[in-house]
């Protein structure tokens, strides 16, 4: 016998169901009722019309009527609306919208997939705002696209953090609209905890977003061009979106007498079918229950709309198929990151009273020494007793994607975190590391459940030292002055086994950048009788939350062995956000006119050159070219956007633009004494070519290096050449240990007394022998180093020599210092001057900088 199936809704649930019933049987009568004119778009790519990313409408149309129609052989009546259901006589009340025509038609199956409706809270005013808007179908993507074509708001305020607030905001950002983002919470992106969301607010803020968290609006006054929020303050806007949620398509069904449940969700049973057996329900409007804690939920998402789709019309034809429930997996991008997340977020868990334990690993998306690599934050939720998989987090400039795929799929299959470390997923230098940021993450919480490591997270940490907490910073004092945690005490890893005696008889907490290290520490103190806590995460967790330039840290690569690299800030892409206070409207700043990209006279490549390697190839290159001219700058180094600032700022020259695109910074410096029209101001600003004189009184810098170690060596000689890069005339005195840097590595054979040649045999033969200041192990150590450099693409200690003495570098070799310690002129590199103190002291005379390495 003949079926007839009537399915209420089209879009992505509907439109499964009727294809796939169609595709089962050929004989089943399909009748599709849609309330719109278009009954299957791609919703989720609707902000990205309006902020012009996706260039054609009809791109948004997955299927027309007509076409769905002869392709599948079914009735598809659109701008029809049901208005009624009789369940008792197995029919629906439809109201043709085009004619205003009402009649009936009768079923043997009901699909209902009546979606979700943005929430539209009675707020005081809102029906008089003249240019608010929600977000749901094309016909509201027509209206917002076609007000911000021909009105050409200036400002624009989105009120709600979520995906389609966040998306929202971008894209009218991407229009040139100045973006106020109100949201109520403490944090966007509720999928996500909030140390992870924190990353994303910086970066919001980078772009200028205004973002105003934990208030919500009042009322609106003057026609919607007024918001009053809680807190008093006011803003002005143009342009509202209004996108704080949306609410279950229940009316149909409450008034059919089918069971609700959670917010109004349209109840249903693991086949989909609700109260009635021949009434199924799907998609936004429905309740689901939580794959993970196996709750009952309401989570409007796209998959879980087009599989129980699937799964209705697999019912429907006998295949006994069942919704397992719905785990979450979501991801977005927020202008040039990406936020991803699966299964239950802390706050979730910590509501339903479920204990768990969490890791936080920073690794990068691939291979450090394959350019463009970008760290991800990553976090991972877990059971420590039976390695269950709660959810997992991530926010990356690349890499977020893949990876919550992967955990999403092991959460699927069953996997537990113990089976993590053994995932074997496909790796070449480009597209990841030997050592996937999935598997990074089993081992950690492995250390965890295997009770080799406690830890503490990054909330806990400040009360722990307001209560006399022992906070160990096992970092090396370099990486402090990038941050720090306040009333910790420094001893690095290298130090702290022959440093037990300092450490007090009590439980202590030790941290580093990302948590390697840590843990380390962690097992050494461990077994040296000491109870102790690793602060997961690390600094750089910690740090994305509670430091004023979070950008900065949580934007900091980190190298293979944990080490924050310095210079890796990922901030100031593009300027900072407007500040408002509270009881003072939010005033946009002038939209500028269109300005011309600049034409460039020469492009540099530097990408996959570490710091200073960009800047240095940015000094040597606008050298050669006339005032005027512009300099385009292709860079993956993540520090670039922050020093190419610093440096143009400090040159005189003039930074036209400075973004983050196709993966990789990119840059416009226009050289040297020109009138630059700038479109904001209605005179044109001279950018000078040289440095003020107040500023260039003393614009020399000076070092004394008295170590010969490899790794001061290598920092003097990037210091020295980040200096020369910014304008200044730089001298590095050489002082007893410090003349071995300076020594050919094929140094010819000189006269010598004894005691000369007893030096000479203990004292490293040059460059190449030159050993570690910690760690170094027999040389071992120093190999180990110059690998790792290689790896990465940093220059080797004789190469960054080299370029500092291209770069004018002067190179001042103290005569007593050879002379007692028996080195001959002719074992010195070409190029190093002889002097005394004199000679240095007068260069120091005119130097603003004076370092002792």
């Amino acid at each position: 016998m003949t079926k007839k199936v009537v399915i209420v809704g089209g879009v992505a649930g509907g439109a499964t169901t009727a294809a796939r019933l169609r595709r089962l049987d050929e004989k089943t009568e399909i009748v599709m009722i849609e309330r719109g004119e278009y009954i299957s778009f791609a919703n989720c790519g609707l902000p990205y019309y309006i902020g012009g990313a996706i260039q054609e409408r009809d791109a948004l149309l997955v299927q027309t009527v007509e076409g769905m129609s002869k392709k599948f052989n079914m009735d598809i009546r659109n701008l029809s609306e049901v208005t009624r259901i009789d369940r008792e006589r197995k029919i629906v009340e439809i109201k043709n919208l085009k004619t205003g025509e009402t009649y009936e038609e009768s079923y043997d199956v009901l699909v209902l997939s009546p979606g979700a409706s943005p929430i539209k809270p009675p707020i005081p005013g809102i029906d008089d705002a003249e240019a608010l808007f929600t977000l749901r179908n094309i016909p509201d993507t027509d209206k917002i696209k076609t007000y911000v074509d021909e009105q050409k708001p200036q400002k624009a305020t989105v009120i709600g953090g979520g995906f389609i607030g966040v998306e929202m905001a971008e894209n009218l950002w991407e229009r040139g609209v100045e973006v106020t983002l109100v949201e109520m919470a403490d944090q966007i992106m509720a999928p996500i905890d909030f140390e992870m969301a924190s990353i994303l607010h910086q970066h919001l803020r980078e772009k200028g977003v205004n973002l105003v968290l934990e208030d919500g609006v009042k009322s609106f006054n003057h026609k919607g061009k007024l918001i009053n929020l809680n807190s008093g303050m006011q803003i002005e806007t143009d342009l509202v979106i209004l996108a704080i949620g949306v609410a279950p398509e229940n009316k149909l069904a409450k008034e059919a007498g089918l069971e609700l449940g959670l917010r109004g969700a349209i109840r249903v049973n693991e086949r989909l079918q609700t109260a009635d057996e021949s009434i199924y329900a799907i998609g936004d409007a429905i309740e689901v229950k939580d794959y993970i804690n196996g709750q009952a939920t309401h989570i409007p998402l796209a998959w879980p709309a087009n599989r129980q789709g699937r799964i209705v019309a697999d019912h429907i034809n006998g295949i006994d198929s069942k919704y397992q429930g719905t785990l979450g997996t979501s991801i977005a991008k927020v202008f040039d990151m990406t936020v991803a997340a699966t299964g239950n977020n802390e706050k979730t868990l910590k509501r339903l009273g479920i204990s768990y334990d969490v890791v936080h690993v920073h690794p990068s998306s691939h291979a450090g020494y394959y350019p463009g690599a970008f760290p991800i934050a990553l976090k991972l939720i877990f059971d420590r007793e039976t390695g269950k998989i709660f959810g997992a987090q991530a926010v990356s400039y690349d890499g977020a994607d893949k990876r919550i795929d992967v955990l999403a799929t092991a959460i699927k299959g069953g996997m537990t975190i113990f089976d993590l470390p053994d995932l074997e997923l496909a790796y070449a230098p480009p597209y990841s590391s030997a050592k996937d940021p999935v598997n990074m993450a089993g081992y950690a919480a492995k250390n965890i459940a295997e009770g080799l490591v406690e830890t503490v997270q990054w909330h806990e940490v400040n009360d722990i030292l307001a209560n006399g907490g022992y906070l160990i910073d096992v970092r090396e004092p370099i990486e402090r002055d990038m941050g720090m945690i306040e009333g910790s005490v420094n001893i690095p890893l290298g130090e702290l086994r022959d440093r037990l005696d300092e450490i007090p008889k009590k439980e202590v907490y030790v941290y580093c950048q990302v948590g390697l290290r840590g843990y380390l520490a962690s097992r050494i103190l461990t077994q040296a009788g000491f109870k102790v806590c690793n602060l997961d995460g690390g600094y750089k967790t910690y740090s994305c939350v509670y430091e004023p330039d979070a950008s900065e840290n949580c934007g900091t690569p980190i190298s293979d062995n944990g080490v924050a690299q310095r210079n890796a800030a990922m901030e100031e892409i593009a300027a900072g956000a407007a500040q408002s206070s509270v009881g003072l409207a939010v005033e946009a700043a002038p939209v500028a006119a269109p300005v011309a990209p600049p034409t460039v006279k020469t492009t540099l490549d530097a990408c996959g050159l570490s710091c200073p390697g960009p800047i240095m190839k940015v000094y040597k290159t606008i050298g050669d070219m006339q005032d005027g001219e512009v300099l385009e700058v292709h860079a993956t180094d993540p520090g670039f956007a922050k020093d190419i600032k610093a440096w143009c700022e400090k040159t005189g020259n003039k930074l036209v633009s400075n973004k983050f695109e196709d993966k990789k910074f990119k840059a416009h410096i226009m050289k040297g004494n020109v009138v630059v029209p700038v479109n904001t101001m209605a005179a044109p600003v001279e950018v000078p070519t040289s440095i003020p004189a107040a500023a260039s009184a003393k614009n020399g810098a000076t070092m004394v290096v008295f170590s010969g170690d490899l790794d001061k060596a290598i920092a003097t000689f990037i210091i020295a050449s980040g200096a020369a890069a910014m304008g200044k005339e730089v001298t590095l005195f050489f002082t007893f240990w410090g003349l071995n840097i300076l020594k050919r590595n094929d140094a010819p054979s000189t006269e010598k007394d004894m005691m000369a040649k007893m030096f000479s045999m203990m004292m490293p033969k040059g460059s190449n022998d030159l050993p570690l200041s910690k760690m170094n192990m027999g040389g071992m150590g120093a190999k180990m180093i110059k690998t790792v450099m290689a790896n990465k693409n940093v220059d080797s200690l004789e190469t960054l020599m080299k370029n500092a003495m291209d770069a004018g570098v002067k190179l001042l070799a103290c005569g007593m210092s050879m002379d007692i310690m028996g080195i001959a002129k002719e074992e010195l590199i070409d190029g190093v001057e002889i002097g005394g103190v004199a000679a240095y002291l007068g260069d120091a005379e005119d130097s603003g900088l004076n370092l002792f390495i």
